[in-house]
């Protein structure tokens, strides 16, 4: 039998494992938000046929990629497994094999990226970049629907993002940390261009 679903100060992932179903959101520190109702068809096909790209060019490597929702459990270094305050499910997720059970990812994933919508783009640009950053995902990529363009930040060795400039999202574009995987963005946004 599931437990009520309260909200005290702060939770961690073995208490939003526990929650009924239908319950889906992440956490931040302990603090539980909870996901907002379906996302714009736009961002589906964006984030649909994006993730059809990477997840051939993965296919059979020791790195396997993952559509939302994933939960991927960033611990602080001494939180032991359940214990973990920070809980996302990137739209995108690519993650070593190593890191995967069956509850889903603990530990950096390899590279995610964050498809804005109205939302969520305040949080994906400013807390889940912070989180990211601090917890050694390598390549975040953070791309815009409305705008066309996608920002890519890459870990420095000071474990910083630093500062980037988006990009158009038009034509092909070689990602340089996994070479042979080029992104077709005419094709990512073939679809999405009707409204």
């Amino acid at each position: 039998m599931h437990k009520p679903f309260t909200r005290p100060e702060s939770y961690t992932y073995a208490d939003y494992y526990s929650w009924p179903e239908g319950i889906r959101g992440e956490l931040f520190d302990g603090q539980f938000h909870v996901s907002e109702p379906a996302p714009h068809p736009r961002h589906q096909l964006v984030t649909g046929c994006l993730f059809t790209q990477i997840e051939a060019f993965f296919r059979g490597k020791p790195s396997i990629a993952f559509v939302a929702p994933l939960d991927v459990r960033l611990p602080r270094s001494g939180e032991k497994d359940g214990q973990e305050r920070n809980v996302v499910q990137p739209d995108i997720a690519v993650c070593d094999r190593a890191k995967l059970d069956d509850r889903g990812c603990r530990g950096a994933p390899d590279w995610v990226i964050e498809v804005l919508s109205p939302s969520t783009g305040d949080r994906d640009r400013t807390l889940k970049r912070a989180l990211y950053e601090w917890s050694g995902v390598p390549l975040y990529w953070i791309v815009s629907p409305p705008k066309r363009n996608f920002t890519v930040l890459r870990l420095a060795t000071d474990g910083c993002y630093p500062s980037a400039a988006p990009s158009p999202a038009i034509g092909q574009h070689a990602v340089a940390d996994y070479p042979g995987l080029v992104i077709d963005w005419d094709r990512v946004f073939a679809d999405a261009q009707w409204w």
